[in-house]
């Protein structure tokens, strides 16, 4: 099965900087008989000819793998790290970080999910042929040995990468069973490389997409999200609901694959929500605003004589989101701001006859900080074919952004408020904090939003009136 060379590999020049990192940790394995292989994204995207692994920004790791034990690759490293981990160490990883690198350092293993358990089995080994055969796909399967630089590629990673095939080095069945969430990031391989996945590997993940149901909601999540920030996520998204595989953990994107409406013509929801998707930078909020916006389309379709209509999909998609990102367990603030990108998408198209200074202010003050995500969010939500009806949108959306950017001038319009404060009011109409406080400072608020700024003199002479009016006898 092995096809190791028996000469050192030629390495490309941009594994050099990793190989340096490397040297100190793989000379002292050597010392101590023990063998040594850098693996994972390094390897793959070195051969593949890419300056960094699938997620843009971030610091991957250094994954080196051994036949050392636990214990001893936590005595080979302890006196040459600057800072060490060990809460992987059951599962066979220490972790150190040594000269600004983070180094993860993994006994050679083989793993598998038992049914119904989170948990793998882990069972550690020292060959490294039968540890690359328990990885998720061929392309990942290479490993090169330290320091001798010998490439190890049992499973013809190298062939698949050049052929762009997406294959498991054992039977799909097996590899998925080992670990589920496989399925889901074969979605990221093909997006990410442009990956053509086998149809034994298709197959697979259509007849075992329920396995998924095992895996924890958090590990789901983190690979949704490396999907869709990458460049082009739609190949994944597509891939994830063609095999069922979404039915298992965002059953709101395949249900966006509603019927056309004969009259109207209404195009395929779920296209076009792929569409939008794709349109929207890599920014994670944005991107799942992306996914999630129509969500409440089929709920609220309706058809009459007028065509197909939606009404107010945008407060159900709201609600939906909420719940769904929940289950996924999102941090609280971002379940937040998706869900007010949401709610908000439509807002834009609320001002058709025009943007006065006060419909502007509003529309600032609703979306607060997520503004400039709200603004892509609706010039991307424009797919339509029609160039006119594009233009039109287009030259809208660019006079409200001068008319935002007039106003910014003018005003704090990034953090519209009352013009004065909650202690302003009490000291000004000598009244304790309560109720009348709140109804005063909310009467400001429609002031400023609807009026701008106002001298101090005329703000204080609305706030003398209302507060005549509000305290005569009823």
């Amino acid at each position: 099965m092995s096809r190791e060379p028996a000469s050192p590999t030629v390495v490309p020049e941009r594994l050099r900087p990793v190989l340096e990192a490397t040297r100190p940790i793989a000379e002292r394995f050597l010392a101590a008989g023990k063998r040594v292989f850098l693996v994972g994204g390094p390897v793959r995207d070195g051969i593949a000819g890419r300056p960094g692994g699938l997620e843009p920004g971030l610091d991957v790791d250094i994954d080196l793998t051994t036949d050392a034990t636990p214990d001893e690759i936590e005595t080979l490293v302890s006196d040459m790290s600057d800072a060490m981990w060990n809460q992987g160490k059951r599962f066979g990883t220490i972790g150190l970080m040594r000269a600004g690198r983070r180094f993860e350092i993994t006994t050679h293993r083989a793993e598998a999910y038992v049914p119904d358990s989170r948990k793998p089995e882990v069972r550690f080994g020292s060959d490294i042929e039968t540890d690359l055969s328990r990885r998720d796909f061929t392309v990942n399967a290479m490993a090169l040995s330290l320091p001798d630089l010998v490439l190890v590629d049992p499973f013809d990673g190298i062939t698949d990468l050049a052929a762009r095939r997406l294959r498991t080095p054992l039977d799909p069945e097996v590899s998925f069973s080992d670990d589920p969430l496989r399925m889901l990031r074969a979605a990221r391989f093909i997006a990410g490389y442009g990956l053509r996945p086998d149809a034994e590997l298709v197959t697979a993940v259509e007849t075992m997409g329920s396995r998924l149901g095992i895996v924890s909601r958090e590990r789901i999540r983190d690979e949704l999200d490396k999907l869709l920030v990458l460049p082009n996520p739609s190949p994944g998204l597509w891939f994830i609901v063609n095999t069922g595989l979404a039915e298992e953990f965002l059953p709101e994107l395949p249900a966006l694959a509603l019927e056309q409406d004969p009259v109207q013509r209404h195009k395929d929801v779920l296209a076009h929500t792929i569409a939008v998707v794709e349109k929207t930078r890599p920014d994670r909020t944005l991107r799942l605003a992306a996914l999630f916006h129509d969500v409440g389309k089929p709920l609220t379709r309706s058809i009459g004589p007028g065509g197909v209509h939606f009404h107010h999909h945008d407060v159900v998609g709201a609600r939906m989101t909420r719940k769904r990102m929940q289950e996924l367990r999102y941090p609280s603030e971002v379940i937040d701001d998706v869900e007010q990108l949401v709610e908000l998408h439509l807002r834009f198209h609320t001002y058709k006859m025009g943007w006065t200074d006060s419909a502007a202010r509003r529309y600032a003050h609703d979306a607060g900080p997520l503004l400039g995500r709200l603004n892509e969010l609706t010039r991307c939500d424009c797919t339509t074919r029609n160039q006119a009806k594009a233009r039109e949108l287009g030259s809208r959306m660019d006079e409200l952004e001068r008319r935002l950017g007039e106003l910014r001038e003018r005003e704090e319009l990034d953090s519209i408020r009352p013009q004065l404060d909650g202690v302003a009011v009490m000291e000004h109409l000598g009244i304790p904090p309560g109720r009348d406080v709140g109804a005063a400072l909310e009467l400001l608020l429609q002031i400023r939003l609807d009026e701008g700024l106002l001298g101090e003199e005329e703000i204080l002479r609305r706030l003398d009136a209302w507060w005549e009016e509000r305290s005569r006898p009823s």
